[in-house]
């Protein structure tokens, strides 16, 4: 009998500083990433250089200290805060003996992680799939290597070691399902459409607090954790605004820095919801050094997504953690507490003066032949009071836009 037992993951994080990007704060990141993963970071390495060494990413002494390092600290995972090339990853395996992935092998593990609906699992698969097929020379050794650590989730050995023409295939059908998936998907928002649903999609940087205000708005039990990707599929729920009206209010994944461009791709699906929501809200952690960062990383996807016409209301989330609140409030911004349910109400009034009018709250008095108009006024619009009059039943409601040919000639 052999028990198997995954060895633990010490990883050491290494950066280049070509002055591209704050090389800091992005390996900051990094390392909530490998933690959200399940790695253990034993270290940081940033090295400045005018461009990446095209054969090892770091220059030759910087590697021989890294190797030295993780010898003498039992590191047994190099994680790039880059995109290596496969040649740069065989390179750096043959010189330091360790397993090594990228920043994107990292978000690919992480997704293969927490996917859990059918669609998720697709996306993840193929996204890890299109990344592999162009890397697939010369990855046998790293993949022998990795042997069920990060960066081996999702599709197994057996598919990362099979030719190109397999994968290539493989691809092919993962997209067919998608775009069966995203069909249906498509059904759905047009029946919501049809019925006059409201949507209103919360995004943002991953890990501000999208799904804690999704559950505090709407007792959605979303998992909420202080993790990165902590939600990857999308979840709906009703939300009833002070007005009476309701809106779909649906949680979205969460954003970050340097995505690469296939993976947005890959997930577009996901993120559509916020390309046809009627209203965004830009969720942010106001507690966070990078706040204004996480705010211009989500308008630049919701751009890049064909989104940026949409309105959009700024919400900065996590206002418990300040020690004071900041003197001057931006306009369109709204500060809330998901946590505590601090500024919830007043950002349900700005959610309601950003919406679309849909409704008009009117007075009426309907006379009683008109009985069929007055049902159908009750199952479409919101009816706060009505009383039985000599002349007919009067009524104060807010009134479906839709209606409102019906009932024009009886407004008091």
């Amino acid at each position: 009998m052999y028990e198997n037992k995954e060895q633990k993951q010490i990883a050491l994080l290494v950066c280049v500083d070509t002055g591209e990007f704050d090389a800091q704060v992005s390996i900051d990141e990094l390392e909530e990433l490998s933690y959200t993963a399940g790695a253990q970071v034993a270290g940081k390495v940033i090295q400045r250089r005018e461009s990446l060494d095209p054969s090892t990413c770091v220059g030759s002494g910087r590697l021989e200290e890294i190797k030295e390092f993780c010898q003498a600290n039992d590191v047994n995972l190099l994680i790039f805060d880059h995109e290596l090339t496969a040649v740069q990853q065989r390179n750096i395996e043959r010189e330091t003996d360790l397993a090594v992935i990228d920043r994107t092998t990292l978000i690919l593990d992480i997704f293969a992680q927490r996917a859990r609906s059918k669609e998720g699992k697709l996306q993840v698969e193929l996204a890890q799939q299109k990344y592999l097929l162009p890397r697939l020379m010369g990855l046998g050794q790293s993949l022998s290597r990795l042997g069920g650590g990060i960066g081996t989730r999702g599709p197994g050995e057996s598919k990362l070691e099979s030719d190109r023409r397999h994968i290539r295939r493989r691809i092919q059908s993962l997209e067919e399902q998608l775009e069966e998936v995203g069909r249906h998907r498509e059904l759905l928002r047009r029946r919501r459409k049809k019925d006059g649903v409201i949507t209103v999609a919360i995004v943002g940087y991953t890990n501000v607090g999208k799904s804690t205000l999704l559950n505090t708005l709407t007792d959605a039990g979303v998992l909420a954790e202080d993790k990165l990707f902590a939600t990857l599929d999308p979840t709906a729920r009703a939300l009833k605004l002070p007005d009476g009206r309701s809106v779909m209010l649906v949680d979205t994944v969460g954003l970050i820095r340097r995505l690469p461009h296939h993976l947005v791709e890959a997930f577009h699906s996901t993120l559509e919801e916020a390309v046809e929501a009627d209203l965004i809200l830009n969720v942010c952690d106001i507690s966070s050094e990078e706040t204004l960062a996480q705010i211009e990383t989500t308008r630049q996807v919701l751009q890049e997504l064909g989104a940026g016409d949409k309105p959009v209301v700024t919400v900065l989330n996590k206002c418990d953690k300040l020690s004071q609140m900041p003197l001057v409030l931006e306009k369109g911004c709204v500060f809330i507490s998901a946590k505590t349910g601090f500024g919830l109400e007043k950002l349900l009034e700005a959610i309601e003066k950003a919406l679309p009018p849909t409704h008009l709250r009117l007075k009426l008095m309907i006379p009683f032949d008109k009985a069929a108009i007055y049902s159908r006024l009750k199952d479409s619009s919101v009816v706060y009071a009505e009383e039985y009059t000599p002349h007919g039943i009067l009524v104060d409601a807010l009134v479906d836009m839709k209606m409102l040919h019906e009932v024009e000639g009886f407004i008091e």
